[in-house]
């Protein structure tokens, strides 16, 4: 299949790679996010709640993160190789946590011991946290930028990339995950659990716009070209006022009732975030300091045009029957929780 000559593949990947990103934040962000609240509930029952609300779902939603590595790996070969291997010990940590918490889903319930389940409880909620600490951080320095040789290679070290900025993205990360992951527990459950994760939303919320504020002037202060954009063109800064539009209305809904809609005003705040990073890095994928010159960008780093357009092909084929298979689970496994034999 061919493709117009003024059709910019490497901008088209870009957003393609974003967008899979993105739907992995979403998706998983509740998910992390119920496993950070995990240990919040005191009870047996409520803990086996807040599991089998995710339980049908969480291995599907980690799809998107399997497919936008691939995607990354494909279209962008050298930043792919240089993030993995200047990251690797954050990606390993990721993996662990990630891991040790699918494990931890599937063990709790396999003895009734309360030992047993307090250790995978604990695993899980600790877990959880970690990797949304760690994406956050992730990003922090993809935004800060992290030193990068003439050849393209990572010339950093670990503890350099544990900087106060990329730190603070960890928290605020874990803040958003906290706050989508308590709205999809009230969206599933009923009765005295749904009460106390509806006090947990505006607790929550709190503490997501403390960690935003914070972030925003802390962005604006020292790391002005992540806001160039927007400053150059006024009218980005519509994506910004949705964001916050997003999150107002996420107490209104809950104070209505409407907790699918505020569940669907979490995932616009989440989509607007997305999208002001995705802005504001282009074409950047990674950003170099503090030789800008070295920056791994959509262009210098990519795929050759063949292998792009190639690639474009097999994505509109894989991608919607990822959204179909993601669409018809959620429409499966739609309704409150109710715990039987088989549930975890």
């Amino acid at each position: 299949m061919s493709y117009p000559a003024w059709l910019d593949l490497n901008a088209v990947w870009f957003v393609l790679v974003g967008v899979l990103f993105t739907g992995y934040a979403l998706l998983d962000g509740f998910d992390l996010g119920v496993g950070a609240l995990h240990l919040f509930t005191r009870t047996d029952e409520h803990r086996r709640l807040m599991l089998n609300a995710i339980g049908p779902v969480w291995d599907g939603n980690e799809v998107w993160l399997v497919t936008g590595g691939g995607a990354l790996f494909a279209a962008f070969p050298v930043v792919y190789a240089t993030v993995f291997s200047g990251f690797y010990l954050a990606f390993v940590l990721l993996l662990v946590a990630l891991i040790f918490r699918a494990v931890a889903i599937e063990f709790r319930s396999k003895q009734p011991m309360r030992w047993w389940r307090q250790m995978w409880d604990v695993g899980f909620a600790g877990g959880s946290l970690l990797s949304s600490f760690l994406i956050g951080v992730t990003m922090g320095n993809i935004a800060w930028g992290v030193p990068i040789d003439e050849r393209g290679e990572f010339a950093g070290s670990f503890l350099g990339l544990l900087h106060p900025y990329a730190l603070l993205l960890g928290v605020t990360t874990v803040a958003l995950f906290l706050m989508h992951g308590a709205i999809y527990v009230v969206l599933k459950t009923e009765g005295d659990l749904q009460r106390i994760a509806r006090a947990w939303i505006n607790r929550t919320i709190i503490f997501f716009i403390i960690c935003y504020a914070v972030t925003t002037m802390a962005t604006l202060l020292y790391v002005p070209h992540m806001a160039e954009r927007v400053r150059t063109h006024p009218w980005l800064f519509s994506v910004a006022l949705v964001n916050m539009l997003a999150i107002a209305n996420i107490p209104r809904e809950i104070h209505h009732g409407r907790d699918f809609r505020a569940f669907l005003s979490s995932c616009v705040a989440m989509i607007a975030l997305m999208t002001l990073f995705g802005l504001e890095m282009f074409p950047n994928l990674v950003l170099s300091r503090p030789e800008v010159a070295n920056s791994l960008t959509a262009y210098n780093a990519a795929s050759s045009p063949k292998t792009l357009g190639i690639m474009l092909t097999i994505a509109l084929i894989g991608v919607p029957i990822v959204l179909a298979y993601t669409a018809s689970i959620y429409w499966i496994f739609r309704g409150k929780v109710k715990l039987d034999k088989m549930s975890y």
